[in-house]
Parts: C-alpha cells; structure tokens; sequence
C-alpha cells in the first residue's frame, strides 16, 4: 500500500466550466433585458435566474475540499466543507455496495456503507456541524430504510414521523454514554444497520470512480494494513 492514497470528489469537476457557462448566461441576460421588448421579459428574466443557480452550483463546488479521502497506513480520512472523520482500519468490520428489495428484486444504492467494530472511536472524531449534516443528508436513507409495506401503507406520510426523529441518549456496547447531537447520530446510525446493515454511507459523487472499485480498494488497504501489522508484532 502507498503512503497516502488521495480520492478526488466527482462533484468538484467542472467548477471552473459551470462558472464560465453561468457568468456568460448572465451577460447574455442582461442584454436581452436590455434589448428585448417589455412584452418578452420574462425570457430574460428566466435566463438570468438559470445563470444565478448555475453560478450558485460553481460556489457550492468550489468550496468543497479537492479530496474527499486520505488513505493512509493509519487511517481513512474523511474530509467535507462542515468538517472531517476518520476511521482506523482494525475498527471497520465490513464495506459494501449497500442493496435494499424492491419487490423480489435487489437494487443497489449509489453510495458505499462501512460497519463499524465500535462507535466511540468514530463519534469522538468527527466535528458537531459534520453529524449536523449527516443526519439532515440520511433522511432518504431512512426511507428506504422503512421498506415498501409501509409505505403503501402510509398514505398520508405522517406515519414517518417518529421514525426520522433520534434520541438525544444514547448508550454504547462499552457503557459510554452519549448526548445531544452524538447520541442522535448515534441512534441513526444504530437505526440504519438494522434496516440497511451499514453505519456510514458514502454518497458515489464523493468518489473518483465506481463503489464497486472504492470498495476494492478500501479492502485491499485494509487488508494490507492488517497483515503489516500482524507481521510486526
């Protein structure tokens, strides 16, 4: 394994792109309300709206960090404009390709799932504003989560309520007692391995190529991490 394996994020390409294609569309807007008749207003109007939301994605792009992981001998490192986690390899027990049934069919998620050995590690790693926003992101996980009886069974949507809200306690397999919003992730992440068995969940556009290849190589990391190890001691 190398020292350090860097994974450049799918969302951070063409920031540069959208942002030329975003400024052009807003001075041909500008013109046109300039030049166009009152009566074709709302053309302009509706360029320039899809030129501020085309400059608003380039923004959004760019203040993404460049790399959305850090392989390294030690650890894999996370990292996102609301904060960073890392995972050390002994405390991954499993990564996979997530799948949930529709019907009698299989249908995988784009995104990976790791299972953790032991919560604490994780939860005492990762910033206030990143669990933030990994619980408002997880949302549709937790539909899917809920399976397709209950859904057809839910016609109103209210019955989903309880099931997006988390605890604010939370107690793990060592005792360790947590509150706020650590013991929120925490039921969260608890609520989805039951249903999905993962407790972290990669989104595909965080990556620079295929789940399937990302899970590959986060194995073989591990894997030759491990066995450095075991042949030292």
């Amino acid at each position: 394994m190398q020292d350090l394996i860097e994974i450049r994020r799918a969302a951070k390409r063409n920031v540069l792109t959208t942002a030329i294609i975003g400024g052009l569309g807003l001075l041909l807007s500008s013109q046109l309300l300039i030049w166009l008749p009152k009566s074709a207003y709302l053309i302009g109007i509706l360029l320039t709206s899809l030129s501020l939301v085309t400059l608003l994605v380039a923004y959004f792009k760019y203040r993404e960090p460049l790399h959305s992981f850090v392989l390294s001998r030690e650890t894999l490192f996370y990292q996102h404009k609301n904060g960073t986690w890392r995972l050390e390899w002994n405390n991954i027990q499993r990564m996979a390709v997530p799948r949930i049934s529709q019907g009698v069919e299989q249908k995988e998620l784009a995104m990976i799932g790791i299972k953790l050995k032991s919560y604490q590690p994780f939860l005492g790693a990762i910033s206030p504003r990143l669990m933030t926003n990994i619980l408002m992101e997880q949302r549709p996980l937790l539909l899917y989560g809920l399976g397709l009886d209950q859904q057809l069974n839910c016609k109103s949507g209210a019955c989903y309520g309880n099931g997006l809200l988390e605890d604010d306690h939370f107690k793990d397999s060592d005792g360790q007692i947590y509150t706020g919003i650590q013991a929120m992730l925490a039921n969260r992440m608890q609520k989805l391995r039951q249903q999905l068995g993962f407790d972290i969940f990669i989104a595909a556009t965080e990556l620079d190529r295929d789940e399937h290849d990302f899970v590959q190589l986060l194995q073989q990391c591990q894997q030759q991490v491990l066995l450095d190890g075991s042949v030292e001691s």
